[in-house]
This record gives structure tokens, C-alpha cells and sequence, in this order.
């Protein structure tokens, strides 16, 4: 069974062609897993993609991506995802720069590159310069920062409700009801290696008491000995085992029990008459 996945056409000498094409604007090509990777000089970003567009036939832009590597000198990468339909291959073109560098805006070669800029403005601060749209996006009016490099409060500056003495939405300054506090993300099952605040002032819980030993069960007679002389239970009905008082009283008749029918009548076969009795 086939993967799921589109099938992308595999060209040889593909990475050859594209690297003679762009020359000096080409800084590093990476081949890996099917796919590959131009990086490109910043300030030749417009130049190098008319050239992949109207000589190498990659037409359309896809998608542009922001990636942050904060320990790197030029900590941003915007990663340009172009399609070529005659050819059915895509490439990734991309950029270094940081937080005043701009990157040259490619929306006079593909116009849906403005909300795509916007979406890695709005994310990153990258910043693109020729974008005559280059506002928020994706966050709220007022948002202060860029989410996708974690470097603003994580509940906000500003919070917004609906006022019923106004009959509007009014935002006003985040409001916490208790101080923020830090969270030990250590695994609940493997158990926190250290005291708990509070737990030193606890004294030391005493271990649960051991069990006492059930008493060893009685040993079995061995084979071929006679069992004890006391039987269990009665070996015939006038024995009962209670004595010879309690036998004699078994076997007394009383006053009213019936008569004992004859074995060649039917009498007895029904219900006992006052006459049957002895």
C-alpha cells in the first residue's frame, strides 16, 4: 500500500541547476530526506526568487514560516515554501536576519506574500521591508510583543470584558487574584526528590505495624493411621451423640402421634384421621 502522501517527483541534478542559477546570492544548499534547502543573501531575496520563478518554474509561493534559534547571532529564519506545477517538485528558500534587520518583501512577485509577511511579522517581529500592509494579524489590537518568542507575560498586559455600567467592550490592565506562582513540572509518578515546603516541620510518620504470624495450621495424620475414635456424626438415627438420656427420649412416641398404617392397607396414604391414632 502507498504512503498517503502526494508523491513528489525526485529530479536529478535538480540542486546542481538551482545552485548555478542563483551564483553568488546562494550561501548554503541542503539535500535531506527528498527535500531541498537554499539559503540565500538576505539583501538578494527578490532578485533570487524572479529567478526561480520565471527561469527555474517554480510559480507559486505556498507558505512562508517563521523559525527562531535564539542562540544564534541572527536568530530568525523566514523559510519561503515554492511549488513548481510543470515540474510537480518543491523547494525551501531561506533567510537569516533579527529583530532590526528587514528582509526584502516579496509581495510585487506573488501578492498573497502580504497576509503570509503579516502572519511572521505578527508571530516573530520580523520585519519586512516594502510591505505597505505590515500590521498584526493574528493577535489582538494593543497586543504588546510576539508570542512566538515568549518574551511577554504569559497572561497578558491588557484584559477586555463587556461593561454593563458602559454597554460596551472596555479593556483594562490584567488583574491577577492570586500572586503567579511556579510550577514544578517534575513527573507526579516518579516522585519529587526533594522535602516539600512545609513537610520539614512534619515529624517523621510511623511505618504501618507488622502483622502477627498466623498460627501454623494442625498437622495432617499420615497415611495408614486410624482417625480419632470420636466420630463427627451419628452412624444410625437412635444414637445422637448427646448421651443415653437424650437417645431414650428420641425414641418415645408421643401421645397424639398417628398409628402406623398396615403395609397390606392403604390407610396413611392421605391425611391422618383422629381415628388412625393408638
Amino acid at each position: 500500500m502507498g504512503h498517503s502522501a502526494p508523491k513528489i517527483a525526485t529530479i536529478d541534478g535538480i540542486a546542481e541547476e538551482i545552485g548555478g542559477l542563483l551564483g553568488a546570492m546562494l550561501v548554503e544548499t541542503v539535500d535531506h530526506a527528498d527535500e531541498l534547502s537554499f539559503t540565500v543573501v538576505r539583501e538578494s531575496l527578490a532578485d533570487a526568487m524572479l529567478l526561480l520563478r520565471d527561469r527555474a518554474q517554480y510559480q507559486q509561493l505556498m507558505e512562508i514560516a517563521g523559525v527562531d534559534y535564539p542562540d544564534r547571532p541572527e536568530r530568525f529564519e523566514v523559510c519561503y515554501h515554492l511549488l513548481s506545477v510543470t515540474r510537480n517538485h518543491r523547494v525551501r528558500v531561506k533567510v537569516q536576519t533579527d529583530e532590526d534587520r528587514p528582509v526584502p518583501t516579496v509581495t510585487h512577485i506573488w501578492p498573497v506574500a502580504g497576509w503570509l509577511e503579516r502572519e511572521v511579522f505578527d508571530m516573530y517581529g520580523v520585519i519586512f521591508e516594502g510591505n505597505a500592509d505590515l500590521r498584526r494579524i493574528l493577535t489582538d489590537y494593543g497586543f504588546k510583543g510576539h508570542p512566538q518568542r515568549k518574551d511577554f507575560p504569559l497572561t497578558g498586559y491588557v484584559e477586555l470584558r463587556y461593561s454593563e455600567e458602559d454597554k460596551r467592550v472596555v479593556y483594562e490592565p490584567v488583574r491577577l487574584a492570586q500572586d503567579f506562582r511556579s510550577f514544578d513540572f517534575m513527573s507526579p509518578w516518579e516522585g519529587a526528590q526533594y522535602v516539600l515546603p512545609g513537610d520539614e516541620k512534619a515529624p517523621a510518620a510511623p511505618g504501618a505495624p507488622t502483622p502477627a504470624a498466623a498460627p501454623p495450621p494442625p498437622p495432617a495424620a499420615p497415611k495408614g493411621e486410624e482417625k480419632g475414635s470420636t466420630p463427627k456424626v451419628t452412624e444410625k438415627p437412635g444414637v445422637s451423640g448427646a448421651g443415653e438420656p437424650t437417645d431414650s427420649k428420641a425414641t418415645e412416641k408421643s401421645d397424639n402421634a398417628p398409628a402406623k398404617p398396615e403395609a397390606h392397607t392403604d390407610e396413611g396414604k392421605g391425611t391422618a384421621k383422629p381415628e388412625d391414632k393408638a
